[in-house]
This record gives structure tokens, sequence and C-alpha cells, in this order.
């Protein structure tokens, strides 16, 4: 039972002679990736080796009872202690998504709702960042452009782990599950009658990609500069600091103008490129296996919401997962763990259903 471990513990022991190599560290990237997998492999290995000591103290007890009936109970015991084992081993060995070790770039634009859109867009952005804080994750605002009234066009966040995180706890294996269209419905400032307007957010999530995964060459962009501009279009700088960055096969268009430095926005446009790279060849590839991803909406389209946030009830509704609760302020200000923790759930579910019981 479980023979596929073997080899998962010796890759194991070879990526541990991997890491005690110097010469490893002198690539950080491949060092990142190795780091990694050596993160998600260890826990998995060493269950497994509990789960072989208890079979073993198993059959021990088994054959002393047979002998000795004060045993019997003993083996019960460990029965069931194997059982526990045989479970949490085969919810680790679920096929998992191939990115959900990776850092993330969630992207957040707001849609239909004009300003009342962009504001919400901006409590989403404050979310995301609450949240990551209280994960432990490391979150910066790579690029942004604000409203007329303090709220968010669009932005960039970058989210990531410290250290090398454990299977299935890494920021994309629960960020992923955001992307969508977010919906609100509240009374917004701009309205003197009181009413309630609906309106929605788009939020897209990508993994963020190491050099190492996505080579971008230079006469496949077209990198064109221009001057920031803030609320209302005026320019806020001086200089042609804002770039925008056009990769040539795919059409894909990338543009920051946070930094004041051309170079340092060239750098934050080249990450968030090599995301959305990272993103549209894994999206190639899980629909060819027929496995495409089930969670994200790539427009702003309010038919196509994945989540309700109504502030009059104080409520959140995801409608993926059929969960909801009364505590939308709380969420709002990053409690997001019960939520994404349905989405997490139901991922597990569809894919325990997919491959069956493997053992």
């Amino acid at each position: 039972m479980f023979e596929g471990v073997v080899d998962l513990a010796a890759e194991l022991v070879e990526l541990e002679h991997k890491m005690s190599d110097p010469k490893l560290h002198s690539d950080q990237n491949k060092a990142r990736q190795v780091g990694r997998r050596f993160a998600e492999l260890k826990p998995i290995v060493a269950t497994w080796r509990e789960y072989q000591k208890a079979v073993e103290d198993h059959q021990a007890a088994v054959e002393l009872s047979m002998d000795d009936s004060s045993f019997k109970a003993e083996a019960e015991k460990i029965a069931l202690v194997v059982q526990d084992l045989a479970d949490k081993l085969q919810m680790m060995l679920i096929p998992r998504d191939p990115l959900d070790g990776k850092d993330v770039i969630v992207e957040v634009k707001s849609g239909e709702g004009g300003e009342e859109s962009a504001l919400f867009a901006g409590d989403l952005v404050r979310m995301y960042l609450r949240f990551a804080e209280k994960r432990g994750w490391k979150a910066t605002l790579i690029d942004s452009v604000d409203s007329d009234m303090g709220g968010i066009k669009n932005a960039s966040i970058s989210i990531k782990a410290k250290g090398n995180p454990e299977l299935g706890t890494a920021p994309y294996a629960w960020m992923k599950h955001e992307g969508g269209v977010h919906r609100v419905q509240r009374v917004p400032v701009t309205e003197s009658q009181g009413r309630v307007h609906t309106s929605a957010a788009g939020v897209l999530v990508f993994p963020e990609a190491e050099e190492i995964d996505v080579e971008i060459n230079n006469e496949e962009i077209r990198v064109d500069v221009y001057r920031s501009s803030g609320p209302g279009g005026q320019s806020v700088n001086t200089t042609d600091s804002a770039v925008r960055i056009t990769h040539i096969p795919t059409g894909i268009v990338v543009s920051c103008q946070n930094e004041k430095s051309q170079l340092q926005n060239k750098e934050s446009a080249l990450r968030i490129l090599r995301a959305r790279l990272l993103s549209a060849a894994e999206d190639a590839r899980a629909q060819e296996e027929s496995a495409s991803r089930k969670f994200q909406v790539r427009t702003v389209d309010r038919s196509e919401r994945i989540r309700t946030y109504n502030f009059p009830e104080n409520r959140l509704t995801d409608h993926r997962t059929g969960y909801k609760s009364h505590n939308l302020d709380q969420i709002l200000n990053g409690d997001l763990d019960p939520v994404l923790q349905s989405c997490v759930d139901m991922e597990i579910t569809q894919k325990l259903a997919e491959v069956g019981d493997t053992r």
C-alpha cells in the first residue's frame, strides 16, 4: 500500500543532497525551487514512515494476541491509528495543482458600477493585504490606479510566503479561489436616497513565475514609456517613468507606474507578465487534460459572480460552495480563512471523486 511514496522518499533524499551543495545556492531561483519541493515532500514522507511503523506495530500486536489475549485490545487500538494515518496520507497524495506551491500576483479591477465599483475594489485590495498579513505572508502593492473618490480602478498585489511553505499552504493554493467576479450590494456614498445598489469588481489570480519558469526574449516584447497619471488623468510625475510592456506573441499588455524609477516599473511589469504567461500556459495544459480551472472567471460580468458581499445584512455568500456568514465586517478585515477553507474542501472533494480510492 502506498508503494508510490517509495519514489517520493528517494526524491527527498536526493533533494537533501542538493540542498547541502553550496553550488546550488549560487542560483537563487533554482535553490527556491529545490527548497519548495523539499518542503512539499517532507511531511508526506514523514507521515508514510509513521504509517509503516504503525502497520508493523499492529502486526506484532496481532501475533502476540494469538498467545496472549491481553494484546487484543492493544491491536485494536493500533488498528485505529493505522486507519487514521492511512486517511491522512491518502489526502496528502491527492493530485495537486502543479502551481499550488507558488506565490501569487492578484489583480483587482473595478467593473460595472462606476465609482462605487472602484471603492469596492479598494475594499478588496485592503482585505487581501490584511489577510496576507494575518497568514504571515508578505504582501506588496506592485501597481495601482486610483479613482477620483479614493477607490481603485485596478491594482496588482504580490503575495509571497516566508520561507518554504508545506504542501497546500502556499499563497497560490489558497488565493487561486479568489479569481472571479465579486458582487457588492450596499448604499453607495454617492446615493442620496439611501437605496441599495449592486456593482461588481473582478479579481484575477496568477501564480508568481520565476525567471526559470518563463523565459521572455527582448525581441518578443515592446516597451513604451509615458508619464504617470493620477485620479482624473492628471500627471503626477515630470519624467517618463511609467512603463507599458506588450508581449507581441500573445498580445498581453502590462502597465506599471507606481515606482518613480522607470527601471523599477519595468521590472514590476515583467513580473506580472511572467505570471500571466505562466498562467496561460497552465490553462492550456489543463484544458488539454480536461481539468480546466473551475474557480476563475475572467470577465467582470455580474452574471458570472462567485461571491456576494451584502452590506445591509452584514452577509457574505460564496456561490460555488454555498458558504454563508454574517460577519462581513470581519471578513473585509482579513478574516478570509473560513471562506477559502470551504473552497479548498470543495476542491479536495472534487479530486477525490475524480481519482477514487487509490489505496
